[in-house]
């Protein structure tokens, strides 16, 4: 269930758990030997303030009607999302280890109908959104009060239907809509403003009538303070534009585009668990 307020010892568990969901990430992606590193380790705080602290969801009852809906764009970064999601209890975390296998509920993309709490197939990159506004739209008009949130990287605002959805949300003024960019300035490849320069991104929203938020996403505070403001922002859909470290906790892999895509063989899967586990401890001993 959502909680609206952090204290102490709420930022070190969630700084804790994040740690824990980034080592087993590292985990699955060495046993698939597939899959996307720099952008899941980069929104693993995100993820972990969402399911631990901020969506209203029950995992024992993932079709729970009351539930917020979560919409995840950039499919591709699903194994941090599967991740959290075992350790919220949606499913066991041995199943982890099953990622990309064959058969498994663990897709390479998310597969809506194969794993409970998925509640979109997505794949194709920017049609996350448009999805997210369809069920802000039918929430609005059975006047529910669930909230949808969508998750987007940033260089996926390069396909022309995110904008089609941006500029609907914002006519229709869907308040129950909020938006977050994972905004890491890396892409397959190089970097977004190499490629295809974004910004101004948040001037780019606002003239679309959404409200814009802009936050250190790997700061628990800042997480939490923009979803609880984003709910308080009336008639106008938000977007939450989270500053992201490609690779968070690894320190050669941060910024480097390079691990986009690609998984960590077996031995640097040994040496980033070491790195990660060193973190882990000097985050224990800050909040001692």
């Amino acid at each position: 269930m959502a909680e609206q307020y952090l204290h102490d010892d709420k930022i070190k568990f969630l700084e804790e758990k994040a740690n824990e969901i980034r080592e087993d990430l590292i985990k699955m992606l060495v046993e698939a030997k597939s899959g996307h590193t720099a952008g899941p380790l980069g929104t693993a705080d995100v993820f972990t303030a969402l399911y631990f602290h901020i969506l209203k969801h029950d995992p024992k009852k993932p079709d729970w009607e009351e539930r917020d809906r979560l919409v995840l764009s950039n499919g591709h970064i699903c194994p941090i999302m599967y991740a959290t999601m075992a350790h919220a209890g949606y499913f066991p975390i041995k199943e982890l280890m099953t990622l990309r296998k064959f058969g498994t509920r663990l897709q390479g993309h998310p597969h809506r109908g194969a794993l409970p709490g998925i509640e979109t197939t997505s794949g194709p990159l920017g049609s996350g959104l448009s999805q997210a506004v369809g069920m802000a739209m039918g929430l609005k008009m059975d006047k529910k009060p669930n909230q949808v949130y969508c998750l987007m990287s940033d260089a996926e605002q390069d396909a022309g239907n995110i904008w089609e959805g941006v500029m609907l949300a914002g006519k229709l003024k869907l308040d129950n809509l909020t938006g977050l960019i994972d905004r890491n300035n890396i892409q397959i490849d190089g970097m977004t403003e190499d490629i295809m320069p974004l910004e101004p991104l948040r001037a780019k929203y606002e003239a679309f009538n959404w409200h814009v938020l802009e936050i250190d996403g790997h700061n628990f505070q800042e997480i939490v303070g923009a979803f609880n403001k984003a709910k308080a922002i009336y008639e106008k859909p938000v977007l939450i534009i989270s500053h992201n470290i490609p690779g968070k906790g690894i320190e050669n892999m941060e910024f480097d585009f390079k691990w986009h895509g690609i998984p960590p063989k077996s031995e640097e899967g040994k040496e980033f668990l070491r790195e990660l586990r060193t973190l882990g401890g000097k985050i224990k001993s800050e909040h001692e």
